[in-house]
């Protein structure tokens, strides 16, 4: 009885667009419209999109080419000053990737920044001695060293290929709706597509217990919907919060996650939940200020804020959450090791797409990924073979590229559509060139 109670709310909210609060045992339940409820815990039912187009049972997946393979080669050092170094060694993947109109390309480039910690112990190397400069102080033992050191076949990911997923994973306050134009268009192109709804959100159940909502919770529910449906190659795309399941997912499974997307999601720091802000609040304080907080979130989540924008936050079931579950999930946002060391032993391509008007989380949060202080200077102002003008190459990621759309801003996907499933597309089909193929040595 509890299950097809479960079963029945789960589609009148598919049908309907109303929240239920699924409980029961359920494996899968999948519907003609391509929705289906899977249970990653007992009692826990996440709302799945998954659209997988027909293919021929004889069908092949096409060889990749050589030319995709990159020699991924990088030492990230540690002091504990809190300073990070991070050197592309050797035939990094920055001299088959990157090169300047010149015809010039830097493989070895260092990067220095300061990490957000504690300063260390007096004594500790300066940026320039731990860099190798100049002092008598430069041979101090490093806190940690990490050597990355492997070899990725970066290919171009088609429609035609069975062995192609593409995973969509919203933020707070948002549902696998917002997704809608980039689902369709994905799924017409011919692509499987899977986008999940999070815990308490949309028509996934929502448990009444804070603990449900915290990273690790909603991280372990993201990987039991990845390992249910990901192939060979796995493309993750994120928005907002969503971007860190994705990273996490990345870090964790680095031989099945082909590219990452990140679209607003902010610097590459830990996570930690603010002391001071008005989540903090007690749930009935919130609901009665839940009007206030959806005018506060259609205005600093667009660009603009007209009936057309109003529509599309009501279609995209955005903001549709209870108070409980929105004090939880930003109160939940603890995770320490997601630091800017964790997010340059990436070695996976990664596409940062931001909206220039977002009022959540400044440019400045992606450019951080995009552009830091470098000794060597080579990750500045350089474009990427076949990707649009005004891209650059990061530092922090080792392989990834910066687009800021002009006229976005945090709901960009639903603001701008067709620029974004382009720009998606684009990297979707990247691949990338050899100093052998393009010319440049």
């Amino acid at each position: 009885s509890t299950m097809l109670t479960s079963i029945a709310d789960g589609l009148l909210c598919c049908l309907l667009g109303k929240t239920a609060n699924a409980v029961g045992p359920l494996d899968s339940l999948e519907s003609s419209n391509g929705y289906s409820f899977m249970e990653v815990k007992p009692g826990r039912i996440l709302r799945v999109r998954h659209s997988a187009p027909a293919r021929p049972a004889e069908e092949v997946p096409a060889e990749a080419p050589a030319r995709g393979t990159v020699h991924c080669k990088r030492k990230i050092t540690v002091y504990r000053s809190g300073q990070l170094v991070i050197e592309n060694l050797g035939d990094a993947v920055r001299s088959e990737i990157l090169h300047c109109h010149s015809g010039s390309a830097e493989a070895n480039g260092t990067v220095e920044l300061e990490l957000s910690e504690p300063g260390g112990p007096a004594g500790a190397p300066s940026p320039r001695e731990a860099a190798g400069g100049p002092g008598k102080r430069r041979k101090r033992k490093p806190k940690k060293v990490i050597n990355i050191d492997c070899k990725k076949q970066i290919t171009s990911c088609k429609g035609t290929h069975s062995d192609v997923v593409l995973f969509f994973i919203h933020g707070v306050g948002g549902s696998l709706d917002i997704w809608k134009e980039q689902l369709d268009f994905f799924t017409k192109l011919g692509y499987e597509v899977v986008a999940p709804d999070l815990a308490g959100h949309g028509c996934s159940s929502a448990p009444q217990i804070a603990a449900a909502y915290t990273f690790y919770a909603l991280a372990e529910d993201m990987r039991a919907v990845f390992k249910r449906f990901a192939k060979k190659r796995n493309i993750l795309i994120g928005h907002s919060y969503g971007v860190s399941f994705c990273t996490f997912l990345a870090h964790e499974y680095p031989e099945l996650v082909h590219k990452v997307i990140m679209i607003n999601g902010g610097g590459p720091t830990a996570l930690e939940p603010s002391l001071c802000s008005i989540f903090n609040m007690p749930t009935c304080v919130l609901r009665c200020l839940s009007p206030c907080l959806a005018w506060s979130f259609l205005k600093a989540g667009f660009a603009r804020q007209g009936a057309k924008e109003k529509q599309l936050l009501k279609e995209g079931n955005a903001f549709n959450v209870s108070s409980f579950v929105l004090r939880a999930m930003m109160s939940g946002q603890y995770w320490p090791e997601g630091d800017e060391v964790y997010h340059a032993e990436l070695a996976v391509p990664v596409l940062l797409v931001h909206g220039m008007h977002d009022k959540f989380i400044p440019v400045e949060e992606d450019q951080r990924m995009a552009e830091v202080r470098s000794r060597a200077g080579a990750a500045r102002g350089k474009l990427a073979p076949g990707l649009p003008p005004h891209t650059l190459s990061p530092q922090i990621l080792l392989i990834a590229f910066l687009k800021v759309i002009d006229e976005g801003s945090h709901m960009v996907m639903m603001e701008c559509p067709e620029t974004v499933n382009t720009l998606l597309h684009e990297f979707v089909l990247w691949e990338p060139e050899t100093p052998a193929a393009d010319g440049h040595g």
